[in-house]
């Protein structure tokens, strides 16, 4: 049996996407930094390195028939964005060279719902045009870009598949992801008003589910939306108050209001080095509701999709088990 390597494994998505395969019986292997949490990690092949080193990454291949890439620099906020570009962008391409040099039979991109444009309409899917200039934030932008890199690839020959997942939610968010804050944020009252915007969430047990089916039936070169449900930031709060029983906000604050406080939330995180509280590349972010279909990985894949309140359920009673409210 040939390993499969998963990049991200001690992240969110990628933990997920690594309990599946072992659940399935699959050897994995899973590229590791040196300061990386291993403890929930067992069953599974650690290698030691790094996106940004090429030469770990031919040693993580070697021998593997699937590569899974999950592994991502996901910050709304860095004090040096360029790190992140280097991670992202440098290190998917890395990933790739080594992963062809190797022989990889199978390799899955796991992108971002964040490269998809918006239609007229407000729901985006998988032939909405985007360009570099519609991608907010460094985030956005070298998510873009290594995406273009994963399309370019496949293009030259080599067998890579997309996924574009939306904002997964459930247990293990153990850094909690922008979508993982929100819901921490709730938790611990942080979160006295409320903006007028929206987006699609996904139970992130389906997210990994998607990954596995996108290996098995995607198309080389195609994308596929890993979503769920679109839903207004008021519309999770709801939910979030049935849940946890702590009362959602009923204050709606305006955009402007919330812009001023990003300008001057990240203005004072440049001067300090400290992560601002309303990041605003999220505040600008937000301007959209992002809203998407998700019909082409259902219909192609075979995903099957579980309503997000039992992932809501299972983040809220993971946060607050853990230690984190």
């Amino acid at each position: 049996m040939k390993p499969i390597l998963v990049t991200g494994a001690t992240g969110f998505v990628g933990w997920h996407v690594a309990r599946k395969l072992l659940a399935r019986g699959e050897h994995v292997r899973a590229l590791v930094r040196p300061t990386s949490r291993m403890r929930d990690l067992d069953g599974v092949e650690t290698v030691t390195g790094d996106l940004r080193d090429s030469g770990s990454l031919q040693r993580a291949v070697t021998g593997c028939g699937i590569v899974y890439h999950v592994a991502a620099d996901y910050r709304l906020w860095a004090p040096d964005s360029s790190q992140m570009f280097r991670s992202n962008v440098d290190g998917t391409r890395n990933l790739l060279a080594a992963s062809r040099k190797a022989g990889v039979e199978r390799f899955v991109y796991t992108s971002t719902v964040g490269c998809i444009g918006t239609r007229a309409d407000g729901l985006g899917d998988e032939t909405t045009p985007a360009r570099l200039d519609d991608m907010t934030g460094p985030y956005k932008r070298s998510k873009f870009l290594a995406e273009q890199a994963a399309l370019s690839s496949a293009q030259e020959g080599f067998p890579v598949v997309i996924v574009n997942p939306t904002a997964p939610v459930g247990e293990h968010d153990t850094r909690p992801t922008p979508t993982g804050k929100i819901i921490l944020d709730y938790l611990k009252g942080g979160m006295p008003a409320y903006l007028d915007t929206g987006l699609n969430l996904i139970d992130v047990r389906d997210a990994a589910q998607g990954h596995l089916l996108a290996c098995e039936y995607g198309k080389p070169g195609e994308r596929y939306i890993l979503g769920s449900e679109n839903l207004t930031l008021r519309d999770i709060f709801s939910k979030l108050e049935r849940i946890s029983g702590l009362p959602a906000p009923t204050r709606r604050i305006p955009y402007a209001l919330a812009y001023a406080a990003g300008v001057c939330s990240t203005g004072w995180a440049r001067f300090t080095g400290v992560e601002p509280r309303v990041p605003l590349d999220a505040v600008r972010m937000a301007r959209k509701k992002m809203f998407v279909r998700q019909d082409k990985a259902v219909r192609e894949l075979g995903l099957q999709l579980q309503p997000v309140d039992g992932a809501l359920e299972r983040a809220v009673r993971w946060f607050r088990e853990n230690g984190y409210c």
